[in-house]
């Protein structure tokens, strides 16, 4: 018989046992070493206003909501910066913008050999990783390339012109041209998202009882403009009585509607329904609770030209501005989690949130020893608020953002309820407390200067200078369309 300090240490150790498991094991005492499935969607310029379950009241996007319905959603996630290839460096590499590879939009952006990014991380613990959409961190010849960045497979565009278009004659899969030859010469043809969607339920499905786990990214391309989609998308809202609207578009060789308002919604509900087929896939395969899916967008909403688009549709959700400004309504994204068995359905997050928070979210459900983690990540791991367990939720001092360059560099921090913002550096800072004043209308920089100070003392101490990023050849739209 054990005395009782055996039994003690016995007791101890399969406790740290379960500790040092995954997260899937140690919550269902799994015996085998087989951390989760991840699964990361997230839609290219998708408003917070934009799907029924954050008030959407013209476009029907019913998978998505039933997504919310079933797991966590929260009210103050927000993406890594207000443009795409930034957005998705944090995303990567777990650094917020004033640390992360990539800073602003443009030619030549590229991520390095020595950077670090989450597939890699993930690939520590045996996952086989798969990316399917838009990835501009590097060109298919880049070193910033994603097969030369942790995935085993890589299906869409690297380039963000290129993802600008909805009908190009080729896709890449991994470093070679995937043609597609009937859109040559031709405003229509095979929709370049069907193809990428098309693959990435073949990585799912492949991989989904292979007992390997997986990590599935899923960048997806639309409802970015060019203003296009199959038509079968537009007829439901033919009939919605909505005002016809005429927008072509400004640019050169890109595709531009007669019915705008028709066409975006058509769009949004193509996204919609291939999200729902993605879940429907994960629960066919009977791996629903293997497998955490997010859902988000890379950013806020399209504006400039089609700023009607946002305001028709109120894509923002009433927040101030759109893509391209770190006021809220560039940078906040709607966010929903779903883990059947590990999230609380019908659940909701105040939780201020962002992309840096991913990487080390998804390392510590798959069980990455710190020393495979990269160093000085700006991120912190949400996995208590994602198990609904917030008082063990480590919170953030402060986000941070910026975008542009020199004396055009603007910036802007979240630290709890207040939010700092200055357009550009002759600008003085702002102050908004959006606990009162969501739609930042009201600044109460006079007000608050030592709040102030401290949020201003973090910016000059956390941020670098970015890396000298070579000059890149300028893109066309003929380099992708013929």
């Amino acid at each position: 018989m054990k005395t009782a300090p055996a039994v003690c240490f016995a007791v101890l150790s399969v406790i740290l046992t379960l500790a040092l498991l995954p997260v899937s094991q140690a919550a269902e005492g799994k015996a085998s070493d087989q951390p989760p499935n991840l699964v990361f969607i997230m839609a290219d310029d998708l408003g917070y206003g934009h799907l029924g379950c954050y008030g959407q009241e013209k476009i029907k996007t019913p998978f998505i909501d039933q997504m919310a319905a079933e797991g966590l959603r929260f009210t103050n996630a927000y993406a890594g910066s207000a443009v795409c290839a930034p957005a998705r460096s944090t995303l990567m590499s777990g650094l917020h913008t004033g640390h992360s590879p990539i800073r602003n939009n443009g030619a030549g952006n590229t991520i390095q050999d020595s950077d670090v990014t989450l597939a890699e991380v993930l690939k520590t613990r045996g996952y086989v990783t798969g990316g399917f959409g838009k990835w501009g961190l590097g060109n298919h010849d880049d070193p910033g390339a994603a097969i030369k960045q942790g995935f085993d497979e890589w299906v869409g565009q690297y380039s963000q012109v290129h993802a600008h278009f909805y009908y190009p004659w080729f896709l890449y899969h991994n470093a070679e041209k995937l043609l597609l030859p009937e859109n040559e010469g031709l405003k229509t043809g095979t929709y370049a998202h069907d193809v990428i969607h098309e693959h990435a339920m073949a990585f799912i499905k492949e991989h989904g009882k292979s007992g390997q786990p997986f990590f599935a990214y899923l960048p997806y391309i639309i409802p970015h403009v060019e203003l296009a989609v199959p038509e079968e998308d537009e007829v439901p809202y033919r009939t919605a009585g909505w005002p016809k609207y005429d927008l072509p578009d400004p640019r050169p060789g890109y595709i531009g509607s007669e019915d705008a308002y028709v066409t975006y919604a058509g769009m949004i509900s193509r996204l919609d329904r291939h999200v729902g087929e993605v879940l429907q896939l994960i629960e066919e395969l009977g791996i629903d609770e293997d497998t955490l899916v997010i859902f988000t967008s890379d950013n806020g909403a399209q504006g400039s030209a089609w700023r009607p688009l946002v305001e028709f549709f109120n894509g923002t959700g009433g927040l101030r501005d759109d893509k391209g400004s770190l006021h809220e309504g560039g940078i906040r994204v709607p966010m929903i989690a779903r883990w059947p068995g590990k999230i609380a359905p019908g659940t909701e997050t105040d939780l201020p949130t962002y992309f840096p928070d991913i990487l080390p979210t998804f390392a510590e459900i798959a069980g990455v020893s710190p020393d495979q983690m990269p160093e000085n990540v700006d991120g912190v791991s949400i996995l208590p608020t994602l198990l609904g367990q917030p008082e063990k939720q480590k919170v953030h001092d402060y986000l941070y953002w910026e975008i542009g360059r020199g004396e055009r560099l603007s910036q802007a921090v979240r630290h709890g309820k207040w939010k700092a913002y200055r357009k550009d550096q002759k600008s003085k800072w702002a102050l908004y407390d959006l606990a009162a004043d969501v739609g930042e209308t009201t600044n109460l920089a006079a007000g608050h200067p030592d709040i102030l100070k401290a949020i201003t003392g973090w910016v000059a101490r956390t941020r670098t200078e970015p890396r000298e990023m070579p000059a890149g050849e300028k893109e066309t739209w003929q380099d992708y369309k013929r």
